[in-house]
């Protein structure tokens, strides 16, 4: 249920990226955090009350990818982060998935390793300051933050995270696979 009300906050928030508005993008920015955090309830909960489901293995990353690249291709439009960016991170996201599906066909598992775990953490956050987008004053100072500048950094941090975490599957890949052949 949780996940589906994830899915659920994916419309309003991608209705509020087209609006050039500090508090459209501001609430953008809480539902899409209401969004993450919902994920990480409901996979507390899954393990701690023994309810992992064949359903929920699947729906779950299907909910954060769509969640993620619905995000990415809006803002995108809106023209808040570069096209390519976007076409690379998808790219690496089908490579890991048709890198998965081949393994578990093969018998291996590909956890997800801390790099993979980073590049979510990052891209995240970075979505979060693009989606508030404007330059705000800190809070008892004269200087100001530019949150679109801002996250388009973290999405370049994750970035090149994203690339290297996919070399690193794929090195897990490869090694596992010419262990089960050899052993």
């Amino acid at each position: 249920m949780i996940t589906v009300g994830r899915l659920l906050l994916i419309p309003p928030v991608l209705l509020l990226v087209g609006s050039h508005n500090r508090w459209a993008g501001f609430l953008a920015m809480l539902l899409f955090m209401m969004a993450s955090l919902l994920d990480i309830v409901d996979g507390w909960l899954a393990r701690r009350r023994g309810l992992v489901t064949v359903f929920g293995k699947f729906v779950d990353p299907l909910a954060d990818k769509i969640m993620v690249m619905s995000l990415l291709v809006y803002l995108v439009a809106a023209d808040r982060i570069p096209p390519w960016m976007v076409v690379v991170m998808l790219g690496r996201d089908f490579y890991i998935s048709g890198l998965r599906s081949v393994a578990s066909a093969e018998g291996v598992v590909i956890a997800a390793g801390e790099g993979g775990k980073a590049k979510t953490g990052f891209q995240l956050i970075g979505i979060c300051f693009v989606l508030v987008h404007f330059r705000y004053r800190m809070l008892g100072m004269d200087d100001w933050v530019d949150y679109h500048k801002v996250g388009l950094v973290l999405l370049y941090v994750s970035l090149v995270l994203s690339i290297v975490s996919a070399i690193q599957y794929t090195a897990e890949f490869r090694d596992a696979l010419q262990q089960k052949r050899t052993g």
